[in-house]
């Protein structure tokens, strides 16, 4: 009896289906390892942003603090109150509306103004996907806490002191 050598249809589909179960667990604990990637790398930026705000207030003490657009500016970048050159403009174009920075969208906004100066600043970030590239929002004020709050789809940065406020405080 002269056999051929190779695999059968049985033994084909039988590592196929193997293979179809090893990535049915893989997959999902890949997907949250990225959300979670792209949550410390805005809780990251929200630092970024706060320590750039912070700096503003230092090097234009008339204005107090900003918002996320004047703290960039496009390279070769000299400073001054409409680009301050303190982050990358990446992260300062990061808006709603844009394609964001590591699935999140930012905002960053002076409040309570007195005069033309703005005594606080509230920064934000929001997922660009809610449940592909993150399922937190995170925001901080000039106390340099920052907080979170289980996003939900569709959601967009927070602009107000009250509304950061009441996230819970990052451990």
């Amino acid at each position: 009896m002269n056999r051929n050598s190779g695999f059968s249809l049985i033994e084909l589909l039988i590592v196929v289906a193997i293979i179809l179960i090893i990535a049915a667990i893989a997959i999902p604990n890949l997907l949250r390892a990225k959300i979670a990637s792209d949550e410390a790398s805005a809780a990251a930026a929200i630092r970024s942003i706060n320590t750039a705000e912070f700096a503003y207030n230092a090097s234009f003490p008339s204005n107090g603090y900003t918002n996320l657009a004047n703290l960039g500016g496009i390279s070769p970048c000299t400073p001054s109150p409409l680009a301050a050159c303190l982050i990358d403009n990446v992260l300062a174009t990061a808006i709603v509306g844009s394609a964001g920075k590591s699935g999140y969208v930012f905002a960053a906004t002076g409040v309570l103004p007195n005069g033309t100066t703005n005594l606080s600043f509230v920064s934000a970030a929001s997922p660009v996907s809610y449940n592909i590239s993150g399922v937190r929002n995170f925001c901080s004020t000039e106390d340099g806490v920052i907080r979170f709050d289980p996003g939900l789809t569709g959601s967009v940065p927070v602009i107000t002191l009250a509304a950061c406020r009441a996230f819970n405080v990052m451990q």
